[in-house]
Parts: structure tokens; sequence; C-alpha cells
């Protein structure tokens, strides 16, 4: 019996780490964009409420598709079974930071 893919998309966002599970990922249509759909929350069979959880799952209720810049991607892995998803601080110092990224704006670079 073949399952629903389950997709673990990990991203930055302002200054934060986004781990976000979804069914469908793709290339969006608008150019340098993913579009997330179909946000995978964990089912809440226990007691304990996870504080974290609970922010990404608001920050995200009622939204039907999300589109996430190509360059504030990290991974995106298939995986069998949705996780926890989590908002944490990007660690400064860090070797891995995001794609530096220069809009533009009538035709010329805009500078940062």
């Amino acid at each position: 019996m073949t399952s629903e893919p389950i997709y673990r998309i990990t991203f930055f966002n302002q200054g934060q780490v986004y781990e976000i599970y979804a069914k469908q990922v793709f290339q969006s249509d608008l150019w340098g964009f993913l579009e997330v759909e179909e946000f995978v929350f964990g089912e809440r069979s226990q007691m304990i409420v996870d504080p974290a959880e609970e922010k990404l799952k608001t920050e995200f209720s009622g939204i039907k598709r999300s589109f996430i810049p190509m360059q504030s991607i990290v991974r995106i892995d298939e995986v069998e079974k949705e996780g926890t998803g989590k908002i944490t601080e990007a660690p400064s110092g860090s070797n891995v930071s995001p794609f530096p990224f220069h809009s533009m704006a009538g035709g010329k670079p805009v500078k940062d």
C-alpha cells in the first residue's frame, strides 16, 4: 500500500529557521518561489502542548498555499511520517546562511 509522501521543508524567514511538514511541494509559476500546500501538523494524542508547534500552527492557520522564496530554502526531505514543526532562532556565527539576493528595481540592481 503506497501512502502519500510527506515533505519536511526547512527555510529561513526573518532571522528564524522554520521547519514545516506538507504533502505538496513544487516549483511555483511565480519565478523564484516554491509552492507549499496541504500543511501537516502533529495530532494531539497527548496532554502536553508544544508551544513552538502551536506558534507555527497559529501562523499557518487558514493558509491554503504558501509561496517561499527559493533562496530561503535550506533543505527539503521526503519523510515517512510527519514530525513536530518548529520555529527556532537562526544560530549566529553559523556557517549556514541564506543565499544573497539582490532585487531589481526599474531594471537596476538595488544595493543592500
